[in-house]
């Protein structure tokens, strides 16, 4: 085994890039040298070396020993502009794939084991941006000089030259180049220092609840109040003279300010109840408020747009066996619900996540679905989340093809209608004074 022991220290973030590139990640071990298999380890709290394994068309295969302790070339801007050990680096990659909480986990399980062998080295608990930066480049989904975090090896290249010069004005050499000491760096950390100020100056000021309802001229609310505490709290109050008649809410151009919808049961104009579609209000779903009347509506599905979108949409459709279309009330938030309200619920859309129902009647899958049909719409070709399985036949499962071609839609939208129909016909929609 031939080990390599150049005069000046290797370039371990380099030699980490070009092992993940050849799929050949470096071995840790509890020396420099390791003659046998039980030299080696899979635990970096017992590891003191990782042993990197190259080969070359000029030099053949190559073993190189390095420290886990030595520093890289990336710098930690969160930890204070400091050079990351080479142990954090390889452990951040080796824990690229888990989430924010479960890396925060480990790396606390780690370090309590690295302090109780008495050993005072530590890993770096990255923050997310520099996680992303350094498993990016370590990828090689960035180019060499990409990374905001990684000193370039010119730098390095730089302080070396300006050490040299120095050493040959104190021998009484030639006269040399004056130039400031660390000037990569201090250019770096000029542009660092630009790059910082620019961000703060796009950044959004917030207020307070004051300042957002109030904005720069003061407003007189007390007339919303008068009209409110006649709307919630009924008759025996009265509204206030000169106050205007509750019904003029219904149409203030204020979505926060207009009435929550009718009731289950019937007006006494005899409208129909309007029932009601419930909606996740996950980022992750599929069909939210932005796109959920063209999939309905229309059977087509577009993604959902960024942005403010109406909290309240309705919907018209003729259901079988009845003579009149039905309007059916697509909401995401069920906070302002009474409770009648729920007694209209006919089909919740969920992406398998519990906490969507923290705010609804029944908080338990089983419950709520025994009330209402739940509807998952997944892309075609994944695999259904566990939860949803779990929930049985009160959630029906639709699944969109990603393709461009999209009429198949309306296959998928005509497959949910009929799922949510025959769950209104169940719960007797239909029927004298539904």
């Amino acid at each position: 085994m031939a080990t390599s022991n150049p005069s000046a220290p290797p370039d371990s973030l380099g030699l980490l890039r070009q092992c993940i590139a050849s799929h050949r990640l470096p071995i840790p071990a509890i020396d420099e040298d390791p003659s046998t298999a039980t030299d080696t380890t899979l635990s970096l709290a017992v590891a003191t070396h990782l042993i990197f394994n190259l080969e070359s068309a000029q030099d053949g295969a190559q073993h190189i020993s390095i420290p886990l302790s030595q520093p890289t070339r990336f710098v930690s801007v969160a930890a204070g502009d400091r050079q990351l050990d080479l142990r954090s680096v390889f452990f951040c990659w080796q824990n690229r794939d888990q989430s924010a909480s479960n890396y925060i986990a480990v790396t606390q399980a780690l370090n309590d084991e690295l302090r109780s062998k008495g050993t005072e080295d530590v890993v770096t608990n990255l923050i997310f941006a520099e996680k992303l930066d350094l498993n990016q480049w370590l990828a090689g989904e960035v180019g060499e000089e990409e990374s905001e975090y990684i000193r370039s090896l010119d730098a390095n290249k730089a302080t070396r030259a300006e050490a040299k010069d120095a050493a040959i004005t104190a021998a009484g050499g030639e006269d040399v180049e004056m130039r400031d000491a660390g000037l990569a760096d201090g250019a770096a950390a000029k542009r660092e220092q630009e790059r910082l100020r620019e961000i703060f100056a796009a950044e959004r000021k917030m207020g307070d609840r004051n300042l957002m309802l109030r904005g720069a001229k003061i407003q007189d609310y007390s007339g919303i109040r008068k009209q409110c505490s006649a709307l919630f709290f009924g008759k025996s109050r009265g509204p206030a003279s000169g106050a205007q008649p509750v019904q003029a809410l219904t149409h203030n151009s204020n979505p926060a300010l207009r009435p929550p919808p009718p009731s289950v049961k019937p007006a006494p104009s005899g409208r129909r109840p309007e029932p009601i579609i419930l909606l996740s209000p996950s980022a992750s779903s599929l069909l939210r408020m932005p796109n959920i009347k063209s999939f309905l509506g229309e059977g087509v599905y577009v993604p959902p747009e960024s942005g403010t979108a109406s909290n309240i949409l309705h919907l018209t459709r003729l259901l079988p066996g009845h003579s009149k279309p039905i309007r059916f009330v697509l909401v995401d938030d069920p906070s302002t619900f009474r409770p009648d309200y729920w007694d209209r619920l006919v089909a919740v859309f969920t992406t398998g996540q519990t906490w969507q129902f923290k705010n609804y009647k029944w908080q338990f899958p089983a419950d709520l679905f025994a009330h209402a049909l739940g509807v998952y719409v997944g892309w075609k070709g994944e695999l259904v989340p566990e939860t949803v399985k779990g929930w049985g036949r009160g959630v029906m499962v639709a699944q969109i093809d990603k393709g461009r071609d999209r009429w198949r839609d309306r296959e998928v939208v005509e497959e949910v209608w009929r799922g949510i129909e025959g769950r209104m016909k169940e719960m007797g929609w239909g029927r004298e004074g539904r």
